[in-house]
């Protein structure tokens, strides 16, 4: 590796005097040294790339100090730029030296040279002296016609690649998949450039007729690269052709998300939004295809995670989101639901599909109840091992959590013999592993609770840790287990709900909050139910309230 790098500083020497040379005199004889020697510096830039790319760009100019001259000199030497591949390597080479995020004028001053080079290499190369001499007879100096140049340069491969996009079979007028090939990878360097904008948008939205992809997969990765780290916008259109195109890049884009949801401290629901919004992965999700993938990664997670709250609340904000943008592309579906949710029941999904605040308060009960029937009949009458028997059933209804929340509060507000479809539901929502005699067993339990609370509420003096024996959170069951959630969850609902709760809501919080992992549990609990309140329009002032401070009370304890 020492010697390679003794190699290279002998050969830029060599180079170095060599570019001299041949800019200082125009004769025949260094014209034909010049084509002599283009191969072996051909070799020398691609040992120079290879070299440059594992380095920033301060520490390239701490190692070739005079490396912007020696490259200059290769740029404005046409036989150079004539050779193969020397014009894509130098432009490679240039790309080094630029600053993603310039911390002073000399960096600045540094971009703005090299993107002026590039401009000069992509739009200059026959067009020198003529071009020259034409724009200087009318006063322009050659930084004022070269992006513009290449400005025109994008635009006319652009408007080809459309005609070949449009030309279909028409093969004596399409691009050849060679061309197409040897564009995208001359694209690279200059993906996050402005004007190169609408080439790499023509060059995703073509599709060739092709087999197998001919595009480039280093110029897929640099674009999603660049769209992940926000270094480029493009249409919406674009961003999907991209993630049809080229499965790691959706792959990346998903885990992308992952990470700032992981990395990012004490994410409360709004900001998960907003997060999932900025990834574009909900409006590209509107294309069936995109939406199975990113499902199938939220499943994984799901698994992987054992059902954590935490992912199943993403899901259901990203499914929110996702809805959202079907709705403002277009207001009738442009797929059937099946290609979304292929291994449900259609009726099912259309049901879930409704927005709450759609449906009418006074429906809300029966269209619970109507989601408790085709769910029971989709879990129960099928085989448990089939691939829609009932953790697809669940994995879909998780996907519309609002409706699962909403079916607490629909029992506790009732004075009502408790509705055994909803108590299904619950008892489903919380532990969808259950066979029926189990699951009959938690529908028990979850009406004694509901009696006792519904009694207590109309007592005169309420007591916290009344509420908890009566709701039997005082036992040695393990608080871990899926029904003894779902009745904590009764519980905060209850004191958030009932006229006399807010006043013990503090006592009931310490009694339950005896674990790190139950305390986390009642933070989701109430950013969840604000969420929902916020987005339903049926926050009352006094519960949101409540349900905010002790957010914020909690939030300082962990």
């Amino acid at each position: 590796m020492a010697q390679d790098s003794v190699d290279l500083s002998c050969d830029y020497q060599f180079w170095m005097q060599k570019l001299s040379v041949w800019e200082q005199a125009s004769t025949l004889g260094t014209q034909q040294d010049t084509c002599v020697h283009l191969a072996r510096f051909q070799e020398f830039l691609r040992k120079m790339y290879e070299a440059l790319k594992e380095m920033d760009s301060n520490t390239i100019f701490e190692r070739f100090p005079t490396i912007d001259q020696l490259l200059a000199k290769a740029c404005w030497n046409p036989f150079i730029l004539a050779y193969d591949e020397s014009q894509k390597i130098l432009i490679w080479c240039l790309c080094c030296l630029i600053n993603k995020e310039p911390q002073n004028s000399r960096q600045s001053k540094l971009n703005s040279w090299v993107q002026g080079v590039l401009s000069h290499i992509l739009s200059a190369l026959r067009f020198d002296k003529e071009v020259a001499l034409f724009t200087q007879g009318l006063g322009y100096a050659p930084i004022d016609y070269y992006p513009g140049l290449l400005k025109n340069m994008v635009l006319s491969l652009a408007s080809e690649l459309r005609e070949n996009h449009l030309n279909g079979f028409n093969t004596q007028r399409r691009m050849t998949p060679e061309r197409l090939a040897s564009l995208s990878r001359v694209c690279v360097p200059l993906i996050t450039l402005p004007d190169v904008d609408p080439l790499v948008e023509a060059l995703l939205v073509c599709h060739g007729h092709e087999p197998q992809e001919i595009l480039q997969p280093e110029f897929f990765e640099a674009i999603n690269e660049a769209i992940l780290l926000k270094k480029i916008s493009l249409p919406m259109s674009a961003v999907v052709c991209l993630w049809l195109r080229h499965l790691p890049s959706l792959e990346k884009a998903m885990l992308h998300l992952f990470e700032k949801l992981i990395s990012s401290e004490r994410n409360c629901l709004r900001r998960i939004e907003c997060f999932i919004k900025d990834s574009l992965l909900p409006q590209a999700a509107c294309h069936p295809a995109i939406f199975r993938v990113v499902d199938e990664m939220f499943r994984c997670a799901l698994l992987e995670t054992d059902g954590a709250p935490e992912i199943i609340a993403t899901i259901q904000v990203f499914t929110q989101c996702f809805l959202e943008a079907l709705e403002k592309e277009n207001k009738q579906l442009r797929f059937a639901l099946k290609t979304y949710f292929p291994y449900t029941s259609p009726s099912l999904a259309m049901v879930l599909l409704q927005d709450p605040q759609d449906v009418p308060r006074g429906r809300w009960l029966q269209t619970l109840k109507h989601i408790s029937e085709l769910l029971r009949e989709a879990v129960e009458d099928q085989t448990h091992g089939s691939r829609g028997g009932p953790l697809e059933s669940w994995f879909l209804f998780i996907h519309f959590g609002g409706w699962a929340e909403m079916v607490a509060e629909q029992l506790l507000r009732s004075a009502a013999e408790p509705p055994a479809a909803l108590l299904w539901l619950l008892a489903f929502y919380y532990s969808p592993h259950d066979g029926r005699q189990q699951r009959a067993q938690t529908m028990v339990q979850v009406k004694a609770v509901l009696g006792h609370l519904l009694a207590m509420s109309r007592s005169s003096s309420l007591s916290a840790r009344d509420l908890q024996t009566a709701a039997g959170q005082d036992t040695e069951t393990d608080p871990r287990a899926p029904a003894q959630q779902l009745i904590r969850h009764l519980l905060l609902n209850f004191v958030l709900w009932a006229p006399g709760g807010h006043t013990i809501a503090r006592d009931v919080i310490t009694l339950m909050a005896h674990t790190a992992e139950i305390t986390h549990e009642i933070i989701g609990f109430l950013d969840q139910t604000l969420y929902r309140w916020d987005r339903l329009g049926i926050e009352s002032p006094r519960s949101g309230k409540l349900a905010r401070e002790l957010l914020k009370e909690l939030q300082t304890q962990v």
